[in-house]
């Protein structure tokens, strides 16, 4: 079995055509006819044009008694789009069945009664279709009037489509049947993600039964028109008589006005080996490694020829001989789909039954991807070139082949790049072909293929989509959810209907119950401990500690937990830091009570079993792992780092990836018990409740759960002093991101209680705030196109005189120089320049009606009570907060910006590909 094409229809396309080979080389002696312009001559071929953008390239050989008519559209399934798949290929069918002037059955009966070789083929980028006959004058003028004519009259008729879709499914059919055809056509799907070069120009099934006829006639429209062909006629003919018979019928076509657009889609580079298995019944096992390869018009494609040439010959080629000679495989062999865009080259093994498809893996991707160990040799170099060259003259001196062999290259690009492959091939090195095969055949760009025969396949049958419509017809639904009252979402509203009371121990309660939709309720419970002295050296066992809060009690399992918060239609999250413990969680009125028992179960009997630990830091270290070569993590890291004054083992000291890592490691089950033992207690915690529930019972079954529980260790709160940073710029290294990060801060001394915060908040909602409308997003998003996210934010502490502002982009790294540039000149321009008036109106709409939003939300509510009862605010300072923001003037923004907007004294930090990226242009 043979399965290297190579030496057949070599038609290797490759580069842009050198200068000399441009011009014309062989000058015309005939007289043209008008309405033709002679374009240039090559190797006995010459091209034409006609004023309606028809291409005739007229190849005379007058030693051989036949002559070859053959044309050439440009369109194939690389042009088809979502649903249209096939397409090409079913016109192909279709181009059969006649004309006005010639129906089918005439035009079938009239190409046999002349005595023709005819034929319609369908690939990637192009469709052809040929008449070979005994050249004689009337054959060539009546199959150059028929071509004309199909060309923009044919019926693409309902009836005709519907004959022939039996005979397509039957071709369809037949390809199921090959195993080797079918594989092939998995590998490309997986290896082409994105490119039409993964679809099979045969089509889907589907598209082909469901087509629609108007889509179809426009699809043929489309790309039918002599602007999109090139008309090749070869072999004994009249040059001058045949030029003249080819403007009269074609040249009196008027191409459509429309547009062909261009297919820009490029299948992004393979970035790690991927695999297809395909079971079926069958006899003969295949294993096949399919890479992506350089375009047509590229050299690369030419050397590659040679390389599948010298591996996938018989008897002679690498595959064979390790394969087929060892005894590995019955058949060995290459194929290389030479195309317009990027393809691909295949190699592949069948075996029998009785060998091994592992060990015929091995022994072919071995082969294949290790030829930098075992370079080609000059003699291998040499047997494929003259193997290939011989198949070239062959193809020269027939001009049948000749003719059809010429439409790979003109859909490639050009014609002229037939012979210019040739030279390519000709003037070929061992440095280049051995570079290539260290190139393209590596694993990172390999699609593997393997068909397993088995005796009965098992597949999943998936249904069809089915007729909504039809299905709902009679569908009632249930009874509604009870809606709920209509609450009043205002700050004085809010405190109005908030009871707050301290329990025995100290711990803070904030109820609000209010009638819901589905009678829902939201809570947040926050657990404060430690010091600045107990917990140091503690912030790792404090993390894990609460992460492993739901794996295990002493009365259930992790499973039995999950199950447990699924009936009681519950969700409940656990998470905290080095000084808390935050628990959120959701529920409905009727399962409230046993959803606390089950949280005071959680947070007062854990476990900490060890095979959940050996799993939670496993995790974690993966975590870890992926985090250190993203950009957004290392700059958050740098960022956290910058200026930081602590030392390792106090709580606000911000470790590296690899110190987490160790302390991670380090953590032992005792060591939880220990600290949970020591430092969980309620004392010190605030709980609120928001939504459908009964505020006496659930006060009273707090009291009974929480009212008495004490920590053994005192809580008093760390502080976050204002901590200096001096101006820098930090460049980090993430090689292979496409995309790069810009974080940026600016630190100062300031409150959220400080009278001109609310004018800062303003100015950093026009800068930075919002998704797709502030001042920097309208510049590196709208103006520039460089950035699909920007902004800034500004914090300040509650209890601490610490604030910022923090900025953000992500960008490409060859645009940095252009990002730097921009928020350069509109942070000078904000300082310099200040707010406008509807600029401010804007942002003070924004801003509260964001906050409207919040208290109208019953989980943000919660958050936002259990936080004021921890820094013993009500609802009255969110109201002045509004009352603020309402009356700031722009004069206080921009004094705002003057005083705390210092560009000179940011912290920048760049991270992303920047060594590979070369600047946009």
């Amino acid at each position: 079995m043979r399965f290297t094409p190579l030496c057949l229809a070599l038609v290797f396309a490759l580069g842009a055509l050198p200068a000399a080979q441009a011009a014309d080389s062989v000058p015309s002696t005939a007289t043209i006819p008008a309405g033709a312009t002679r374009i240039v001559s090559i190797e006995g071929i010459t091209e034409y044009r006609l004023p309606n953008g028809l291409k005739v390239l007229l190849a005379p050989d007058a030693s051989k008694p036949a002559t070859t008519v053959n044309i050439t559209y440009l369109v194939g399934s690389r042009m088809e789009n979502y649903g249209e798949t096939g397409m090409a290929h079913l016109l192909e069918h279709l181009l059969f069945k006649g004309t006005p002037a010639m129906p089918g059955k005439t035009l079938v009966e009239e190409l046999s009664r002349r005595g023709m070789s005819f034929n319609g083929a369908t690939s990637f980028d192009r469709t052809n279709y040929y008449e070979t006959f005994a050249a004689d004058d009337a054959n060539l003028d009546w199959a150059l009037r028929m071509e004309a004519d199909r060309m923009v009259n044919s019926f693409i008729a309902r009836k005709d489509l519907d004959t022939e879709f039996s005979v397509v499914r039957n071709e369809m059919e037949a390809n199921e049947n090959n195993p080797m055809t079918i594989l092939t056509q998995k590998m490309a799907s997986s290896a082409y993600q994105w490119h039409n070069y993964g679809k099979s120009p045969i089509g889907a099934r589907s598209d082909v039964e469901n087509v629609d006829i108007r889509r179809l006639q426009g699809f043929y429209h489309k790309y039918y028109q002599p602007d999109n062909a090139v008309l090749t006629v070869t072999g004994k003919f009249d040059e001058q008589k045949t030029l003249s018979a080819i403007v009269r019928y074609f040249g009196a076509i008027q191409p459509l006005l429309r547009l062909i657009e261009p297919s820009y889609t490029r299948e992004p580079v393979q970035d790690g080996p991927r695999q297809v298995i395909l079971e079926r019944v069958g006899d003969t096992p295949i294993v096949a490694a399919m890479y992506h390869i350089a375009p047509g018009a590229h050299a690369d494609a030419g050397y590659l020829g040679l390389l599948a040439q010298i591996l996938g010959d018989e008897p002679n080629g690498r595959l064979y001989k390790a394969l087929v000679e060892g005894k590995k495989a019955a058949a060995a062999g290459a194929n290389l789909l030479n195309l317009k865009d990027p393809g691909s080259v295949y190699f592949l093994a069948v075996l029998n039954k009785q060998q091994s498809l592992p060990a015929a893996r091995a022994a072919l991707l071995a082969t294949l991807e290790q030829i930098g160990k075992r370079p080609i040799t000059e003699g291998e170099l040499g047997r494929a070139k003259l193997a290939i060259l011989n198949s070239y003259d062959k193809i020269m001196t027939d001009p049948t082949r000749f003719g059809i062999a010429l439409s790979e290259s003109i859909a490639k690009g050009d014609w002229r790049l037939f012979f210019w492959q040739r030279d390519v091939i000709e003037k070929a090195t061992l440095a280049d072909v051995n570079r290539v095969a260290r190139q393209y055949l590596k694993e990172s760009n390999r699609t593997l293929g393997e068909f397993q025969p088995t005796a009965k396949p098992d597949r999943a049958d998936i249904p069809d989509t089915p007729d909504v419509t039809k299905s709902l017809e009679n569908y009632k639904g249930r009874a509604p959810e009870a809606s709920g009252e209509a609450f009043d979402a205002s700050s004085a509203n809010i405190e109005a209907r908030t009871r707050r009371l301290t329990l025995a121990n100290g711990m803070q309660l904030a109820l609000l119950p209010k009638s819901t939709r589905g009678k829902t309720v939201r809570g947040d419970l926050v657990l404060h401990m430690g010091d600045e002295k107990s917990l140091f050296g503690r912030s790792q066992i404090a993390g894990v500690t609460a992460a492993m809060l739901l794996r295990g009690t002493e009365s259930m399992t992790r499973s039995q937990i999950d199950d447990r918060l699924q009936a009681l239609k519950a969700s409940l999250s656990v998470g905290g830091g080095a000084s808390a413990v935050n628990v959120h969680f959701e529920t409905r009125r009727e399962h409230l009570p046993e959803l606390l028992t089950l949280i005071n179960d959680i947070l007062r009997r854990p476990t900490f079993p060890a095979a959940e630990l050996s799993s939670l830091v496993t995790e974690s270290l993966t975590g870890i792992d992926a985090a250190r070569t993203e950009p957004q993590s290392l700059a958050s890291q740098a960022m956290a780092r910058h200026g930081n004054p602590y030392p390792r083992g106090d709580v606000r000291y911000a470790p590296t990836f690899d110190e987490s890592a160790a302390e991670l490691k380090s953590v032992k089950t005792g060591d939880l018990k220990a600290f949970h033992q020591r430092f969980y207690g309620t004392q010190n915690a605030q709980l609120s409740l928001v939504g459908d529930f009964d505020a006496t019972a659930v006060e009273k079954q707090l009291r009974s759960l929480f009212g008495t529980w004490k920590a053994p260790a005192s809580f008093t709160r760390i502080v976050q002093p204002f901590v200096p940073e001096k101006p820098d710029t930090l460049t980090l290294a993430t090689p292979d991101k496409a995309n790069a990060v810009w974080l940026a801060s600016l630190a100062f001394p300031l409150r959220d209680s400080a009278a001109d915060f609310p004018a800062l908040l303003l100015a950093t909602e026009i800068l930075g705030g919002g998704s797709l409308k502030n001042r920097l997003i309208d510049r590196l998003r709208q103006k520039e196109g460089i950035s699909y996210g920007a902004g800034a934010s500004v914090s300040a502490a509650s209890l601490d005189d610490n604030g910022g502002i923090e900025f953000y982009a992500i960008y490409a790294p060859q645009n940095r120089a252009r990002l730097e540039a921009a928020v350069k000149e509109e942070l000078e321009r904000f300082v310099r320049d200040g707010v406008t008036d509807e600029e401010l109106a804007a942002a003070k709409s924004s801003i509260l009606k964001s906050r409207a939003l919040a208290r109208a939300q019953d989980g943000a509510l919660a958050s936002l009570l259990v936080s004021q009862l921890y820094l013993k605010r009500t609802m009255a300072f969110s109201e002045q907060r509004e009352a603020q923001i309402s009356a700031a003037t722009r004069n206080e923004v921009n004094a705002a910006i003057r005083k705390y907007l210092v560009p000179a004294s940011l912290v920048n930090i760049y991270a992303g590909d920047f060594a590979k990226a070369s600047p946009a242009k």
